[in-house]
């Protein structure tokens, strides 16, 4: 079998008579058909920047900051009813 005009993995052109793909190594035997076994996978590409987690706030959970407003709150009565 004649090897592909372009590398399936790796989208390099290949020489006619090549036994093996110059740029990465690929042939027949490890995977440089026409269609390549991760086709249907439906992995993520470039879309873009991954989307961050919107319950988050400066990096911390929103509970945390929660916990922070309450403690605060609790140690303002308490300096308050000292007085």
């Amino acid at each position: 079998m004649p090897p592909p005009d372009e590398c399936a993995q790796c989208g390099e052109p290949v020489p006619r008579r090549a036994k093996a793909c110059p740029a990465c190594g690929a042939d027949e035997r490890t995977g440089w058909r026409g269609t390549s076994i991760y086709d249907g996978l439906d992995l993520p590409g470039d879309e873009g920047p991954v989307k961050r987690d919107s319950h988050r706030v400066n990096g911390l959970a929103w509970y945390w900051w929660a916990i922070a407003a309450v403690l605060a709150a609790l140690l303002g009565f308490a300096a308050l009813g000292l007085r």
